[in-house]
């Protein structure tokens, strides 16, 4: 017999019917008198990943990514329900660009704003890394050392790798011995999240955007110093040292971009790597007017004290 309360849908057939189970795929369409519904425009979920995730662009990465030294900030979101939001680019450059991304835990206040760093595909960067930087590095299979030097698509690939590594392992390292890097939060394949250095999704200023007076000046000098010191103590020098890399975040000189870190002593041209970057950011000091005796002499003789670099390594370099 008919349903009185539903008239419009056929009666059940009489013959026994498989049980469906809860987790039993629907067919997607039920019989009507007219003909066949498709139930799927129902679905609010049409167009939906249905495994993505309720807000942002993708569920956090933090699972499976290799992550930051400990004890890490508190800031830091590691909650598994937790996703990322893609808010736009910070820099661009030639071997990668930076991007700002919030991850938070929807429903509840765990947010946070970080910079992404993402080295570029093989098809649309270019390396302009000397082959210097390299050396003292080593990978556990020949067949990449040999794509690495040919500079084929694989080989660039694995530079990709290796840079993001070299600069994940020495922001690490650093930041656990108090150096003012910014910390490394995450890496995940060739995407490095980092702390952002700024405030409200801004990213602080360069040194090489600001102008500051004398008294400025010597404390973001020692600041730097200490800094040197410091990479020096692991035996390394920064290897593009500049005013362009470094930020000055409420008065505080932190050190950025060091997927090229030099190995001073394992790098036949190590000591030339550092006394370059000396140089070049002493002279970037003493332009803007650092007094003579708080200036850049004596400095690289500190450093060489500090690497513990014997005297003939230091005359060899003069």
């Amino acid at each position: 017999m008919r349903d009185p309360e539903y008239p419009e849908y056929l009666p059940e057939p009489s013959r026994r019917r498989r049980r469906r189970f809860d987790d039993d795929i629907p067919s997607g369409r039920i019989r009507h008198r007219g003909g066949h519904i498709d139930i799927t425009s129902l679905d609010e979920r049409a167009g939906a990943d249905p495994d993505g995730p309720p807000d942002g662009d993708r569920w956090s990465t933090w699972d499976g990514a290799d992550h930051g030294p400990e004890p890490r900030p508190s800031w830091v979101v590691t909650e598994h329900a937790a996703v990322d939001a893609e808010l736009g680019v910070l820099k661009t450059g030639k071997e990668a660009d930076v991007h700002l991304v919030e991850r938070f835990v929807p429903g509840t206040d765990r947010r946070v704003l970080m910079a992404a760093k993402r080295y570029r595909s093989a098809e649309h960067r270019l390396f302009h890394r000397d082959s210097g930087y390299l050396e003292g590095r080593r990978v556990r299979r020949s067949r990449e050392t040999r794509a690495m030097a040919n500079r084929t698509t694989f080989g660039r690939d694995v530079l990709a790798g290796q840079w993001a590594m070299a600069e994940f392992a020495a922001l690490g390292r650093l930041w656990s011995d108090g150096v003012a890097v910014p910390y490394p939060v995450q890496l995940s394949g060739t995407e490095l999240l980092l702390e952002l250095v700024g405030t409200d999704g801004a990213a602080a200023p360069r040194l090489a955007q600001l102008r500051p007076d004398v008294d400025q000046l010597c404390d973001l000098w020692h600041q730097l110093v200490d800094a040197l010191l410091g990479l020096a103590r692991h035996g390394l020098t920064h290897g593009d040292l500049s005013a362009y890399n470094l930020l000055v975040h409420d008065g505080r000189l932190v050190l950025i971009d060091l997927p090229q870190v030099v190995d001073v002593i394992g790098n036949p041209q190590g000591p030339t790597f550092l006394a370059r970057d000396v140089q070049r950011i002493a002279d970037w000091f003493v332009a803007r007017g650092l007094p003579p005796h708080v200036g850049p002499a004596g400095l690289l003789d500190e450093l060489h004290v500090e690497l513990g670099m014997p005297p003939d390594a230091r005359a060899s370099e003069e």
